[in-house]
């Protein structure tokens, strides 16, 4: 439910004209000046678009894994917020007031939300960005990418995670007598249709559903009333296969069971963009991972993390935060250890995204620097004695002005 920008999500966003949060974003955007970015902020890539998205994943990915973020980071994104509630991918002078041109949308909200929840001390803030949730739901029980949007699968779904982080129902969140359960009903596939039992991100031109494995890993989560973070669970007691979705449960099993088929072949999802050459699509599949591990299909599960394990090193290293976090999130909900994933200290990775790394460099280098001057200050005293040492030998009876020498500092 990570809300990854398949080719249907991001034709749905050019089309409102809005850019999505790239959550991890394969190929990112040549990265600014670091020095350009906040010191708080995960990773060095553009936050236009995923800054609120990234750092709400790797600040929860660091709680979940027992990990205290750095509080400058946890401030940054609680100072992101607009006066009425919503979020925005990246706003660089929060002193000045949103306005009709900044991008808030619904998904950085809803994970800003859980990130904040889950790290305690920011009530005022959750229930604020809630309280703005509610009030752009739409007349179907769902929420679209932003206010006023036709409803799709990931949003509803994060924005349903959203609300059980911030520990309302779901089920009693609604608008016009529909709750968001009921708009995920209505983008679930039937039985009968090709792609049985996954979700569509939203109706095409012809209203017409089609199936979408990154919707379905959101679809899933959502029905279960799950956010992004998921704890390892017992083996589903349900039957494999799909069945007539007439409850939320059913829908994620249904869903669930579309994912397990069509990752047995290889373990991975597929990347499918027009234009470009089918590649797996970690991100996706990390997704799937936690999906299918909350609906309590482990085998699966556990079959598509050990692919992570041996395929995904070099894709999160290329995407930076994001990545790290989807991956740790992967790892916790099948109960498998993030710090030695495939050899790979995720926790170790995504912390060096972060504004943490660069105060343990700075922390470094006040050490060396003291050193530096201790051992001046012991060779100045040593050429001192010495220097003494030699005059009293030689009888040489007139005073001698001794100093030290005076090595210069380094920056």
């Amino acid at each position: 439910m990570n809300v990854r920008r398949s080719a249907a999500v991001l034709t749905a966003v050019a089309v409102i004209g809005a850019a999505a949060p790239a959550a991890a974003d394969a190929s990112p955007s040549p990265s600014p000046s670091r020095a350009a970015l906040p010191s708080a902020l995960y990773g060095d890539g553009d936050p236009q678009y995923d800054g609120v998205w990234r750092q709400s994943l790797a600040l929860l990915a660091q709680h979940t894994v027992g990990v205290e973020p750095p509080e400058p980071a946890v401030d940054w994104l609680a100072g992101q917020q607009c006066a009425d509630g919503s979020f925005a991918p990246y706003r660089a002078d929060t002193a000045k007031a949103c306005d009709d041109k900044t991008m808030i949308d619904t998904n950085q909200t809803a994970a800003a939300v859980q990130a904040l929840a889950a790290l305690g001390g920011h009530d005022a803030v959750t229930e604020k960005a809630v309280g703005w949730l509610k009030s752009v739901q739409n007349e179907d029980g769902g929420w679209g990418y932003t206010a006023g949007g036709d409803s799709d699968t990931n949003s509803t779904s994060v924005v349903i995670g959203a609300l059980t982080a911030a520990g309302e129902r779901p089920a009693d969140v609604k608008k016009d007598g529909r709750s968001p359960y009921d708009a995920l009903l209505k983008l679930a596939l039937p039985c009968d249709a090709d792609g049985a039992g996954a979700f569509a991100f939203q109706p095409d031109e012809k209203g017409e559903l089609v199936a979408n494995a990154d919707a379905t890993a959101a679809g899933v989560l959502g029905s279960l009333g799950k956010g992004l973070v998921v704890e390892p669970g017992e083996e589903a007691k349900t039957k494999a296969g799909c069945e007539k979705a007439a409850t939320p449960e059913q829908a994620a099993a249904n869903g669930a069971a579309h994912l397990a088929s069509v990752l047995a072949e290889d373990g991975h999802l597929t990347s499918a963009l027009a234009g470009a050459e089918d590649q797996p699509d970690y991100g996706n599949t990390a997704d799937a991972v936690v999906a299918l591990a909350a609906q309590g299909s482990t085998g699966p599960a556990t079959a598509s993390l050990a692919w992570l394990e041996k395929n995904a090193a070099d894709w999160a290293a290329q995407s930076g935060p994001a990545a790290y976090a989807q991956l740790i999130l992967a790892a916790h909900a099948t109960g498998a250890d993030p710090r030695d994933f495939g050899g790979t200290d995720l926790v170790e990775q995504l912390t060096a995204t972060g504004p943490a790394a660069q105060a343990d460099q700075d922390g470094k280098g006040e050490e060396d620097e003291a050193e530096k001057k201790q051992q001046e200050e012991k060779d100045s005293g040593f050429g001192i004695w010495w220097f003494v040492g030699v005059c009293l030998v030689a009888g040489v009876g007139v005073g001698f002005l001794i100093s030290g020498r005076a090595k210069k500092r380094q920056p």
